[in-house]
């Protein structure tokens, strides 16, 4: 680990005429400061922040948990983690802290998961409790499966989240089984909904559908790689990769259906029509919150509710995979307004980003040699 002199990376911003449309970035004299805290990561997937001091756990996509504290190195693997599918996509996903942290210290990962004999991997999500030293995770137990097992190595999803409520929310992908994620009675494409320890909430939307998987919430998503709560209306917002073009944002909510594949506003990576889709509004279905035309292989969402740094207040940041920049669309209310692109002359794949307690933007670059940064504006007059 090293602190480096902080880089100065020049802004942009964009305001659509619509809310589902982006233009092209136009610069502007805003500036930021970037510092790197740490080198060497093994493709890092996601990182979360330890209550009460700036220490956070880091997961890296072959396997390992790890924990990081400012001043130190990066720890050894934290002991007791589930064996993961590390395969094409596949690997080690997300880590989320309990609600109550503080009392459990459970720690919730998602992660892929083979399955047995000619079956596919899917998506697992679990639970262990972390040590006092951080250095490992006890009883680690398998709350959920994603049922069927069908990819050999895409669209896995994992991200997580938790609500006001302390229900969890995991975002899972159709493994690249376009079909299925119009289909109730599979897990793929789906957002479901579980209470902490694993349990079908009474409410759930198809819990009285025997032809439904009772877990599912909404559906009708492709590849989900960003999850998140707004904390000013407690709504659960997504963002998924579109085909070529058609990246998503959505606001999820209760038995909905978000399209995929029957309305998109992407086509095939062949340059061909997605063979199912019947246009890019269809009745019965959710439209977006924003879409992307050319897609920036969107990943990870925070929105920024700290005092730090004013103007970033009442904005969602997302990573972007493909064209290596972090995005902070603008809002208002539930309204993207706009897209302002941070990070561009780093040249860095972005797989998550974090609002850390002292109001700076914490990013993970999703790299063999991966980094984790500390974004914030630069200080008047730097």
């Amino acid at each position: 680990m090293r602190w480096i002199t902080p880089l100065i990376f020049t802004l942009g911003m964009t305001i659509a005429a619509a809310p589902s449309v982006a233009a092209e970035p136009a610069a502007d004299a805003r500036k930021v400061q970037v510092a790197v805290l740490v080198e060497g990561l093994e493709n890092p997937w996601s990182l979360a922040f330890l209550p009460g001091t700036p220490a956070m756990l880091i997961t890296e996509r072959p396997g390992k948990l790890r924990l990081w504290q400012p001043g130190q190195k990066v720890s050894e693997p934290i002991e007791g983690t589930p064996e993961v599918y590390h395969h094409g996509q596949g690997g080690l996903f997300d880590v989320v802290l309990a609600p109550d942290f503080e009392q459990s210290r459970r720690i919730y990962l998602s992660y892929a998961e083979k399955g047995e004999g000619e079956e596919g991997a899917g998506t697992a999500v679990g639970f262990g409790r972390l040590s006092e030293d951080h250095r490992r995770l006890s009883d680690f137990k398998v709350i959920f499966r994603q049922r069927p097992k069908l990819s050999s190595g895409e669209h896995f999803g994992g991200r997580l989240a938790f609500d006001r409520q302390g229900m969890l929310y995991i975002a899972l992908g159709e493994n690249n089984r376009r079909p299925t994620a119009q289909q109730l009675n599979k897990h793929q494409g789906k957002i479901v909904r579980l209470t902490a320890a694993g349990e079908v909430p009474p409410d759930n939307p198809f819990v009285n559908d025997e032809n439904a998987r009772p877990e599912i919430w909404s559906y009708g998503i492709r590849n989900p790689q960003g999850l998140a709560v707004n904390p000013w209306t407690g709504d659960i917002w997504e963002n998924e990769h579109g085909p070529r073009g058609g990246d998503e944002i959505n606001i999820i909510a209760r038995g909905a259906n978000y399209g995929w594949p029957i309305a998109t506003y992407g086509i095939n990576y062949s340059g061909l029509k997605i063979p199912e889709a019947k246009g890019e509004i269809v009745e019965g279905t959710r439209q977006p919150a924003w879409f992307w035309q050319r897609s920036p292989a969107v990943s990870g969402m925070a929105f920024y509710d700290a005092d730090r740094f004013g103007e970033w207040r009442h904005s969602v940041f997302i990573g972007a995979l493909k064209q290596k920049v972090l995005l902070r669309m603008t809002l208002d209310g539930d309204k993207v307004t706009g897209e302002q692109r941070l990070l561009a002359d780093r040249n860095e794949r972005i797989r998550d980003v974090r609002v850390g307690p002292d109001g700076y933007v914490y990013v993970l670059t999703d790299e063999s040699d991966g980094k984790l940064l500390k974004v914030g504006l630069a200080t008047p007059g730097a």
